[in-house]
């Protein structure tokens, strides 16, 4: 091909004469310097079709170097990449040469927006707008030119995936390589106006997935991800850019059909009806988003989980609206990436966005809408949330209002404070909850997170309260952690999620990570664990000792090793299945597990795991696996199962789950999933179908289809169909 011979040789040709002085090989990830290229302003138009015949691409400042996160860290990449950036007042245009000899064996995993970024080859980077080395707008490529756009908070803590932008991408497969341009409008990020001359935080990544090499302009070890952006390099010379009103209006109209056991009077049968969400920038650094009739009838249902413990289980956010910014109202038992750290938000969070709009097991509550603001004032970050529900299911009207506070200290370091108020209108009164933590990050490798939170419910209910303080250290080679953490009998946030009260808990960790020199082995990981759990009179209620090593092989693929050795003290027996019991007592609960994931470059991949032991006075075994074909770019199947084989002196049962997904894409415009799913201990099988059109930016048509049985009565729980359409309107 003349035409994609002339591209490359001449980016070669620029690359060349602008490159930095050639690095010895392998670096330090972590002592290299970060660098820092500029940006050109454009003189002519740029028009986005992957061809780079603009000659404002040779004149731009090319950015090459890019250093090996995986396989080999710290060496520089096989595969050569090349970027530019160019600009002008409304736009922000970036180009990438993707080098590789044999380019027909880029892998690509789909079409979709937001597409599995894992396992395809991609070309991705951050943009930190505010240059607070904490923040960020992720945007990923694939080669055949779909997206997946993110929002990161606090330095890699929190990965907001729901987040959207406007953006414009064109990619192109030529004969060394693969080509990607795009154009990121001003208006599609937040950043201060008010400075003549823009400074930005900027890293790239190159992912070549069959070799699974991983490289970056700005050098990060294999612990971290492109959004560590303390870690990024700097991006200069951005002047005169215009914000824009800063103001998006997305109205919707939708129409369904409902029935079903479950299905409330209120929705049965055809239903019509319309809302729309606004987003306007009050400031640069200011967003406000209102929501009114809020819908969400386009969400994909819940994964099924089986739940063989007497706590509740934690389901994730997927509603849009919640799940957008929610790092600005983030506080609980948070983790850091890649730190054992003993707790996650699964175990607490006192804002569980759940709690509004949804019952718990998971039927929607009519949302009659609400306001949120979110962004940084006087360097303060600020996130206010207030909404409102209808009556329904049995539910009153409620009132929810969230407000939360953080300001940066000593760097890359934060403390806040949160206030949560849960009102049922003519219901008795408020759930008030409250906060105070500080996460903190020392000697660059060292964390310290800490809360303490207190809730006061209505009634005679007596208030209660939770209070954790962990330290967490990793390096290359070690990652260590311990914490206390305490949760009174009588904490009930109402808009948290709290897994288990009346005890105080011990954990502490050490973990060593192995890089041997093999062409086989690229990490070996053991670690130690041990937890202690103690009810509130000091009396061992959980007790677990754990030992376990990770194998991750070259240059793909992994096995886990683990076994635990348990005691757990029930005070109060508990149904494990239903007509099973667990009678209380004390028990010690020994069991060994294998897991193996196979290596993802080729077209069918999975894994398989299995796990053995004694479990509440009698055995449980649990087989597990999930299988994924990539039979095109365009089509993917994808199965998993699990089966736990349990036999107690109480009973004997079979827990099965499974689940099975079809994903299909006609272009980056339009595509369809079905999913199916059974659960035997809940006896529901769920069947759910979607067609999205996007046929504007960020304009959509759904099309969605939802059955809901019981599996064994064949009682017909919920089948509705919803036909929504949105509409994106900027100015």
């Amino acid at each position: 091909m003349a035409f994609g011979a002339a591209i490359n040789g001449a980016a070669a040709q620029n690359a060349a004469d602008s490159a930095s002085p050639a690095r010895m090989y392998p670096i330090s990830p972590d002592a290299a310097p970060r660098p820092t290229a500029r940006a050109t302003r454009t003189t002519q138009p740029i028009v986005i079709d992957a061809k780079l015949d603009e000659p404002d691409w040779l004149r731009a400042e090319a950015m090459t170097d890019f250093v090996q996160q995986l396989p080999r860290t710290g060496h520089a990449a096989e595969f050569k990449t090349v970027v530019r950036v160019l600009y002008d007042a409304d736009d922000v245009y970036v180009s990438g040469m993707n080098y590789d000899n044999e380019p027909t064996r880029a892998i690509t995993t789909g079409l979709a927006r937001d597409f599995d970024s894992g396992n395809s080859d991609v070309f991705g980077l951050t943009i930190d707008t505010f240059h607070d080395r904490r923040n960020s707008f992720l945007f990923l490529v694939n080669p055949k030119g779909a997206v997946r756009d993110e929002q990161t908070f606090n330095d890699s803590r929190t990965i907001v995936d729901a987040w959207e932008g406007i953006i414009d991408v064109r990619t192109a497969i030529v004969d060394s390589g693969w080509v990607v341009e795009m154009r990121i409008p001003t208006r599609t990020l937040r950043f201060d106006g008010r400075r003549p001359v823009q400074t930005w935080g900027f890293n790239v990544l190159r992912r070549v997935r069959r070799t699974n090499e991983s490289s970056y302009w700005s050098p990060l070890d294999r612990q971290y991800r492109i959004h560590r952006m303390s870690r990024a390099g700097t991006l200069t010379g951005l002047e005169g850019l215009h914000q824009g009103r800063n103001l998006q209006l997305k109205p919707y109209v939708v129409g369904s059909n409902s029935r079903g056991a479950q299905v409330p009077s209120s929705s049965f049968g055809g239903s019509a009806d319309a809302g729309a969400d606004l987003k306007y920038g009050v400031t640069p650094s200011m967003t406000m988003d209102l929501t009114y009739n809020t819908d969400f009838s386009q969400v994909e249902v819940d994964q099924e989980q089986l739940n063989l413990t007497r706590f509740s289980l934690f389901f994730p956010e997927r509603r849009e609206f919640f799940i957008e910014n929610s790092g600005s109202f983030t506080f609980g038992d948070v983790q850091e990436r890649n730190y054992r750290m003993g707790s996650s938000l699964s175990d607490f969070s006192l804002f569980n966005s759940r709690r509004i709009g949804l019952t718990s097991d998971g039927r929607p509550l009519p949302i009659l809408g609400g306001a949120r603001v979110t962004g940084r004032v006087a360097g303060v970050e600020v996130g206010a949330l207030g909404m409102r529900t209808r009556a329904g299911l049995g539910r009153p009207e409620e009132e929810f209002a969230v407000a939360r506070l953080r300001r940066n200290v000593f760097g890359n370091s934060d403390v806040g404070v949160v206030v949560l108020n849960r009102n049922p209108i003519d219901s008795g009164g408020a759930n008030v909850s409250y906060g105070l933590d500080a996460n903190m990050r020392l000697f660059g490798n060292m964390v310290v997170n800490s809360y303490y939170a207190a809730s006061h419910a209505p009634g005679d209910t007596a208030d209660g309260d939770a209070a954790r303080l962990s330290v967490a250290y990793r390096s290359a080679f070690w990652n260590t952690s311990a914490m206390w953490k305490r949760v009174s009998d009588d904490f009930q946030p109402g808009l948290g999620f709290v897994r288990r009260r009346a005890m105080e808990q011990w954990f502490g960790t050490v973990g060593m990570h192995w890089r041997p020199r093999s062409t086989r082995l690229q990490e070996v990981v053991t670690y130690v664990d041990g937890e202690y759990i103690a009810d509130p009179s000091s009396r061992l209620e959980t007790r677990t000792l754990t030992a376990g090593a990770d194998v991750f092989f070259q240059p793909d693929g992994s096995l886990t090793i683990e076994g635990n050795d348990t005691f757990d003290r029930l005070d109060t027996g508990f149904e494990i299945f239903p007509g099973v019991n667990v009678p209380a007592g004390g028990y010690t609960l020994r069991d060994a597990q294998l897991r193996y994931t196979s290596g993802q470059a080729r077209p069918l991949y999975g894994n398989v795991s299995v796990s053995s032991g004694e479990f509440y006075g009698g055995t449980r075994r649990t087989y597990g696996g999930g299988m994924t074909w990539r039979a095109k770019y365009y089509l993917s199947l994808e199965g998993s199962f699990q089966r736990n084989d349990v036999n107690l002196p109480g009973g004997s049962f079979l827990a099965d789950v499974a689940s099975a997904r079809l994903r299909y894409a006609w272009s980056t415009r339009l595509f369809g999933s079905a999913f199916v799913q059974y659960n035997t201990q809940s006896k529901s099988f769920v069947t759910n179908a979607r067609v999205n059109f996007r046929y504007a930016p960020l304009s959509d048509v759904f099309l969605v289809y939802t059955d809901r049985r019981n599996r064994e009565t064949s009682v017909l729980n919920e089948r509705s169909v919803a036909l929504k359409v949105t509409r994106l309107m900027a100015f």
